[in-house]
């Protein structure tokens, strides 16, 4: 991570949970013509109408119906129907092959009382929606805080429908140790450097050595019998994968890029047209300002074209 992300990270993290930031930012005539380079649409129609984009361009998704932090039962209920209506419209557009759908155990009740035990029946209906419509679910990762019971409703999902994907973050210091558990034989697990502000107590915390651990849990994943998705922007790590994965045994196809919507899509189409397997990660709904704060987090460049638009230059 750079100087300048380093210093401007805190902050923005912060922003993306301030209601009155968000507030203000919406009223805001440029708002939405910038929001939509990285969130296409909050109706379903605009997001299926973004996937049919991608498969043109040879690339999949994985969709994400923004939310998290849910504060009672029936907006858990109200999530879980959203996804369940995304997934009979994959299935009716004919989507279903380049498409599945990413979620948040959060935004599906992990944090209210009894919120382990809501969380996984809402995601399990998710998955039983998914298994019917063809198509796959990934569990999110989020904050340290939730990554045990993350896993353990990931393993209880795993029992009934075993091709649902993980999520784990290369920065935290026991991720390592995850994938070594997680890397058996069929498991699909998304390898991310991490997207929140985290504690030096359980997080690596310079650019060095993030893409260092990112590189130890990758060539743990290719050496592993599962199917690695390597969620990356970062060139060197693109760079990299190729040559891991032919000294694991593994050709392209064999494992999947993923990236978000809306960065680096240039790169995105030349990795695909190079006969690997991309997956575009789309993000679509309402909620979109905590998920748009943190990509200008994580990447400077976002906050300088945040700042051109908004200035009209």
């Amino acid at each position: 991570m750079s100087v300048l992300a380093q210093v401007l990270r805190g902050p923005l993290l912060a922003l993306a949970g301030s209601a009155s930031a968000r507030a203000w930012a919406v009223r805001l005539p440029m708002t939405a013509k910038v929001v939509h380079r990285f969130v296409p649409g909050e109706t379903v129609a605009e997001c299926l109408d973004a996937v049919r984009g991608l498969a043109a361009d040879g690339l999949l998704a994985t969709i994400d119906h923004l939310g998290e932090d849910t504060t009672n039962e029936a907006d858990a209920a109200a999530i879980r129907d959203a996804y369940l209506h995304l997934l009979a419209e994959l299935k009716a557009a004919g989507l279903a092959e380049v498409a599945e759908v990413s979620v948040k155990l959060t935004a599906l009740g992990l944090d209210l009382p009894d919120g382990p035990r809501i969380a996984l029946t809402n995601a399990w209906a998710i998955c039983a929606a998914a298994a019917a419509a063809g198509t796959t679910v990934t569990v999110d990762a989020e904050d340290h805080n939730h990554t045990d019971a993350t896993l353990g409703i990931l393993a209880e999902l795993r029992r009934d429908y075993p091709d649902t994907a993980g999520v784990v973050q290369a920065y935290l210091h026991r991720t390592l140790a995850d994938v070594s558990v997680l890397a058996g034989a069929g498991s699909r697990v998304r390898l991310c450097k991490g997207a929140y502000a985290e504690p030096a107590e359980v997080a690596h915390q310079t650019r060095e050595e993030v893409s260092a651990a990112y590189l130890a849990c990758a060539r743990t994943l290719m050496d592993g019998a599962g199917w690695p998705l390597l969620a990356t922007h970062d060139p060197e790590m693109i760079a990299a994968m190729p040559e891991l994965a032919r000294a694991t045994g593994r050709e392209p196809g064999d494992y999947e890029f993923q990236m978000l919507y809306g960065i680096r899509s240039d790169e995105q189409r030349r990795l695909a047209a190079a006969g690997e397997t991309v997956r575009v990660y789309v993000p679509y709904g309402t909620d979109w300002w905590g998920y748009f704060i943190r990509r200008l987090a994580e990447r400077p460049a976002n906050l300088v074209f945040f700042a051109r638009a908004l200035f009209g230059r």
